[in-house]
This record gives C-alpha cells, sequence and structure tokens, in this order.
C-alpha cells in the first residue's frame, strides 16, 4: 500500500508538472484580494485544483463528523431506551418478588402455633 501511495503521487506530481509546462500561456488573474499581472494557466490551474481538493477535504470531513456524530447520538438513544427497558423489567421482578415475600410472611405468620405438647 506504501509503494502504491508514492506511484501515485509520484504520477500526481508528474502531471501537474506536465500541464504547468504545457500551459505557458501567461495571463493577468483577478483574485478578489489582489492582481496578479501574469500568471501561466497551467500554474493558476494547479492551484486552483490544489484549493479545491484541500476546501473540499476540509468539507468532507465537517460533513463526516457531523453524520458520524448524528449515528452516536442515535447509537446511544437505542442503549438508553435498552436500558431503561431493562430498568422497568428488574423493577417489575423486585416488585414482585416483594409482594411475593410480603404474601409468604402474611401466610406465615397468619398461622398461630399453640404450644401443645404431646407429650
Amino acid at each position: 500500500m506504501r509503494y502504491f501511495l508514492v506511484a501515485l503521487l509520484l504520477v500526481i506530481f508528474g502531471y501537474s508538472l506536465a500541464l504547468v509546462l504545457k500551459n505557458s500561456t501567461e495571463l493577468p488573474v483577478d483574485l478578489l484580494f489582489t492582481q496578479v499581472p501574469t500568471m501561466r494557466v497551467g500554474l493558476l490551474l494547479i492551484l486552483t485544483l490544489g484549493l479545491g481538493i484541500v476546501l473540499g477535504l476540509l468539507l468532507g470531513v465537517q460533513v463526516f463528523r457531523v453524520f458520524q456524530n448524528n449515528w452516536e447520538i442515535k447509537r446511544l438513544r437505542k442503549d438508553i431506551e435498552h436500558l431503561r427497558q431493562q430498568q422497568i423489567t428488574y423493577a417489575q421482578q423486585a416488585a414482585a418478588d416483594a409482594a411475593a415475600a410480603t404474601r409468604h410472611e402474611k401466610t406465615v405468620l397468619d398461622i398461630h402455633t399453640e404450644n401443645k405438647s404431646p407429650l
């Protein structure tokens, strides 16, 4: 994978160099805040492409982070709902156990044993 990336970078560099050399026409460029009297078209294309890639990556990272946060929130809400249902089930089971224990104590206490010894 490492060699593939190095080869890909070399191909992109070679393409950029060929683009600059092939498009050597010079023209004036207005960059909104400043003006460049003359710039090669190939260099302008590479700068525009680089700026577009950087802005696209930054925007993509931000958008992916928003999606990732939304996915995490949905997963956590599911976990919370699952735990809430589990708590309700445990509480109902504990209430049923407590009610059964109370009934058992009541029935045991209701039986009056008299100390009548068969001896």
